[in-house]
């Protein structure tokens, strides 16, 4: 048998199975966490709020204030070159 070929003693099979249960556990958590968030989403939508620009503000929260402003300076500058500003 050639030394590269694959064969079960070279694989740690408790390990993986560990590997491959713990990623089955997170992915059925991470389901349950976008099921959440669709919900409070609903919810929002329903008491009114605009579920698009909250979902902005929210990724804009995440990132730091520097970025963000340097992003809207070159965003205005765009929307200005295109006639777009004002």
């Amino acid at each position: 048998m050639d030394d590269q070929a694959f064969n079960t003693e070279s694989v740690a099979a408790d390990q993986l199975k560990s590997f491959i249960e713990r990623a089955e556990r997170l992915n059925e958590e991470k389901d349950g966490i976008n099921s959440d968030l669709s919900d409070l989403f609903k919810e929002a939508k329903a008491n009114g709020f605009n579920t698009k620009v909250l979902k902005k503000i929210i990724a804009l929260r995440q990132r730091d204030y520097s970025e963000r402003q340097e992003e809207q300076a070159i965003m205005d500058l765009y929307l200005e070159a295109l006639g777009m500003a004002g």
